[in-house]
C-alpha cells in the first residue's frame, strides 16, 4: 500500500456504525461488570433488551470477543458413584420431579466444601424449588447437623403455621440425625431421601453448586475462611437470588420470579 493510501486511511471520519458500536460496548461492558464476569453474550444480550437496547445478538458477541470479555464457560463431570436401594427411613418423593407449584411446597437441601488457606469451609443450602431461590443457607468449619438446622432456620422463617413443606437431600448422616428430624417435625416438615449414591436425585442442589464453584471459586483459593464466608454472602444474596439469570425462569432472576407470583396471587 502506498504512504499516502495508508494516511488518508488512517485520518478518514470514524463511521456511524463504528460509533454506535462503540458506544454499545459501553453498555456491554457495564453489563458485564455487573454480571461479575460471568455472563456470556446471551444474558448480556438479555440484559441490554432490558434497558431498551434492541441489537443483534450476534453483534453482542462479536463486540465482546473483540473486547475479549468471555463469560464463565461450563464443564461436565461424570458422576463417579453409582445408585443404590432406597432409603428405609424417609421414602424419596420427588423422583427426580423438581417441580413446585408455589413458593414454600418443596424445597432441595445438601453441602458442599470450598477450600481455603486456613482449610475447608462448608456450605449447607436450602432451595425453593419454585423459584430455585437460595432461602437458607450457613457456613462453617465443620460439616454437621448444627449446620443443616442453622440454614434451615434461615428457610423456616418464610413459613406460617399451616405451612407444610417437603425437604429433600441425600443420605448423609447430618440429614439421618435425631436432632434435624426433631426441627423437621417442629416445624411441619416431611422429610424425602435421594437413593444412596445417586447424585441426579437431588440434581436442583447439585446445579447450585456446580454454578456457584464455576462462577465463584473456580481458579482461586480464598486466604481465609472468613473471606469466603464473606464472598458467599455476597455471591447469594446480592446476586445469585436478586440478579442473576436462571434458565429455568425464562431468565430472570429468583426474586424477580417470586415478586411477579406474588402479584399475580394478589390479583385474584
Amino acid at each position: 500500500m502506498h504512504r499516502s493510501g495508508y494516511y488518508q486511511w488512517l485520518n478518514q471520519p470514524i463511521s456511524d456504525r463504528e460509533l454506535e458500536n462503540q458506544e454499545l460496548l459501553i453498555q456491554i461492558k457495564d453489563a458485564f461488570k455487573e454480571s461479575k464476569g460471568v455472563y456470556g453474550h446471551r444474558n448480556i444480550h438479555k440484559d441490554l433488551k432490558e434497558l431498551g437496547i434492541h441489537v443483534n445478538k450476534k453483534r453482542v458477541a462479536r463486540l465482546m470477543s473483540e473486547a475479549k470479555l468471555y463469560g464463565v464457560g461450563t464443564y461436565k463431570r461424570k458422576p463417579y458413584s453409582k445408585p443404590g436401594s432406597v432409603h428405609k427411613a424417609h421414602p424419596n418423593h420427588l423422583h427426580q420431579c423438581f417441580i413446585a407449584g408455589q413458593p414454600n411446597d418443596t424445597w432441595v437441601s445438601d453441602i458442599t466444601y470450598i477450600r481455603t488457606k486456613e482449610g475447608w469451609i462448608f456450605l449447607a443450602t436450602v432451595i425453593d424449588l419454585y423459584s430455585r431461590k437460595i432461602i437458607g443457607w450457613a457456613t462453617g468449619h465443620r460439616q454437621t447437623t448444627p449446620l443443616i438446622i442453622e440454614a434451615l432456620k434461615m428457610a423456616t422463617t418464610r413459613l406460617s403455621k399451616n405451612n407444610k413443606v417437603i425437604l429433600h437431600s441425600d443420605q448423609g448422616s447430618q440429614y439421618s440425625s435425631y436432632e434435624y428430624k426433631t426441627f423437621a417435625k417442629k416445624h411441619n416438615i416431611t422429610l424425602s431421601m435421594s437413593r444412596r449414591g445417586n447424585c441426579y436425585d437431588n440434581a436442583v442442589a447439585e446445579s447450585f453448586f456446580k454454578t456457584l464453584k464455576k462462577e465463584l471459586v473456580r481458579k482461586q483459593i480464598f486466604l481465609t475462611r472468613d473471606i469466603a464466608a464473606s464472598k458467599i454472602f455476597e455471591y447469594i444474596e446480592m446476586f445469585y437470588n436478586s440478579k442473576r439469570r436462571h434458565s429455568y425462569l425464562d431468565y430472570i432472576s429468583p426474586n424477580e420470579f417470586e415478586k411477579r407470583y406474588n402479584l399475580e396471587s394478589s390479583k385474584k
